[in-house]
């Protein structure tokens, strides 16, 4: 290419050029052709120079073609590596937008763009993206497979991830196993496919792949032996209220002040049991197990109920109300622990109002609410004094944790209160011993051992780890395999990450094409 001269106008830097070369090549029969028909001027946009918007006046010509069989009579020449037909910009500009769109998307790139000498709308930014070929997708030997929230609680997607190179290959705007199964078919040659604990793409896989060795990832299986734990505890962690720090032998003044304690801890208990949320929950499971009982499903009943299909289907498996009741949420910390010893003792010094102690415990910094500390004190009233604030017993959550955490990862305050929880508790000591066990079944893949670690659970008194155990054997295969093979959707979770950045970016109002192109050009 011949550049004729180059000026500055209006802060852009203008270049006036044209092809070197006396033919050009036919699009339509690749003969070159000398026989120029006329000429006209193009104007390209390029990439910036020192932050200087570039525009290119290119001269160009239009050829005969003067093969008889060729459907095409002119055409007008292209320069390789800088014009397409009817493009109004440079291969590299158009690849520097096309990064920034995949990036930034609309506004955001719009903005960088223009900061950057290269001024564009941001719809133009966003035709640009979708106007990308999807990469090619050759044979998966590993594939990943796990959904993500299009519309949280409504509609969701699914991504597929090469695990040999931990790229997304194809995203699925839906999570049914027919898609999936849909999509194997359509892609052969994949032997492993490691998943959740979903059952459609269980179905899926085995529609689509059914020679494919099907792989549960072992952190979605630990996570579902969390939960199970989780639920253990908060079924026993009223136990370990009772058995408080309360001496058996003490003064009489010391006895009358822990039969206080007693009865404020009967009274609090009573009016949780008649709270709303108790009363609801009691009307809710008797309604979901007498339709149960009519031999109607999760989804007849949810239609019915007006309620959600994962409300429904916890009311339906559930084997009493107290194991609803008993969730681990009711252990979780109150905002108003830390200043329970406080309002005791104002209590007690003859401070009884509830709106004078609100006031005071707020200057400390308590955030909650008036209606709060009036319920906590409603007790006291009744029995005339407030007991000795007793040391608050470790939450749910706090337990669990340190049941699922390494020992060496606790500290020796949090071993030796374990220690003292789990001699109060033998289930909760039971529990403990079996969740050491399969943890080290997962770190150290021993799947061999899965069938001995379910046996010894059958055997011990712990209904909760025994739903688990009953979830691990309607996926037996799977689970196996993720215990002993070095398969795991670690990939996934990251790609699915950073799903959730690119939807903040665009504030979840993308359509489904968009949000897609981005997941498969992104790097």
């Amino acid at each position: 290419m011949v550049i004729e001269r180059v000026e500055e106008i209006r802060g852009a830097v203008w270049i006036w050029a044209y092809p070197r070369g006396a033919a050009a090549a036919c699009p339509g029969c690749g003969c070159e052709s000398v026989r120029v028909h006329s000429r006209y001027e193009r104007r390209l946009a390029d990439a910036a120079l020192a932050g200087r918007r570039v525009v290119i006046r290119l001269r160009v010509r239009r050829f005969f073609c003067d093969d008889e069989g060729c459907r095409v009579r002119t055409f007008a020449e292209q320069v390789a590596g800088l014009t397409v037909p009817y493009g109004r910009r440079t291969a590299l500009l158009r690849a520097m937008l096309e990064a920034i769109g995949v990036a930034l998307a609309g506004r955001a790139g719009s903005r960088l763009a223009a900061r950057l000498g290269m001024p564009v709308g941001r719809n133009v930014l966003l035709r640009l993206v979708r106007a990308l070929p999807d990469p090619e997708v050759g044979p998966v030997a590993v594939l990943g497979v796990d959904d993500f929230a299009l519309r949280r609680g409504h509609r969701y997607g699914t991504v597929l991830v090469d695990l040999d190179t931990h790229r997304p290959i194809d995203v699925l705007d839906d999570r049914q196993a027919e898609t999936f199964a849909a999509w194997l078919a359509g892609h052969p040659g994949t032997a492993v496919v490691c998943r959740d604990r979903a059952g459609a793409y269980a179905e899926g896989a085995q529609a689509g792949a059914p020679e494919a060795i099907q792989v549960a990832d072992r952190w979605h299986v630990w996570h579902n032996l969390a939960e199970y734990v989780e639920k253990t505890v908060a079924a026993h962690h009223g136990c370990l209220r009772r058995e408080a720090d309360i001496p058996l032998e003490v003064p009489a003044q010391a006895t009358s002040a822990a039969e206080l304690a007693e009865a404020a801890e009967a009274a609090h208990a009573e009016r949780r049991e008649n709270s709303r949320l108790v009363a609801r929950t009691k009307a809710r499971y008797d309604a979901v197990q007498a339709l149960k009982a009519q031999g109607k499903g999760i989804k007849p009943i949810m239609r019915e109920l007006g309620l959600a299909k994962e409300t429904v289907r916890r009311f339906y498996r559930a084997d009493s109300v107290e194991e609803l009741l008993a969730k681990p949420r009711a252990g979780r910390p109150s905002i108003l622990d830390a200043y329970k010893p406080y309002l005791h003792e104002r209590w007690n010094a003859g401070c009884t109002g509830a709106s004078t102690l609100y006031r005071e415990i707020t200057e400390q910094g308590y955030r909650g609410s008036l209606g709060t500390v009036a319920a906590y004190l409603a007790p006291f009233r009744a029995l005339g004094a407030a007991p000795p604030a007793q040391p608050a017993v470790p939450k749910v959550r706090r337990i669990t944790s340190w049941m699922l955490r390494h020992p060496d990862d606790l500290d020796a305050d949090e071993q030796a209160k374990l220690k003292q929880i789990l001699a109060v508790c033998p289930h909760l000591d039971t529990a403990a011993a079996h969740v050491t066990a399969f943890a080290e079944i997962l770190t150290g893949r021993h799947g061999e051992r899965l069938d001995s670690w379910m046996a010894k659970v059958d055997a011990d008194d712990l209904p909760h780890l025994h739903r688990f155990v009953r979830g691990l054997r309607r996926d037996y295969t799977a689970v196996r395999n993720g215990l002993t093979l070095p398969h795991s959707s670690g990939a996934v979770e990251g790609n699915i990450n950073r799903i959730k950045m690119i939807k903040r970016q665009m504030y979840g109002r993308a359509k489904f094409d968009l949000l897609r192109k981005r997941i498969l050009h992104a790097t």
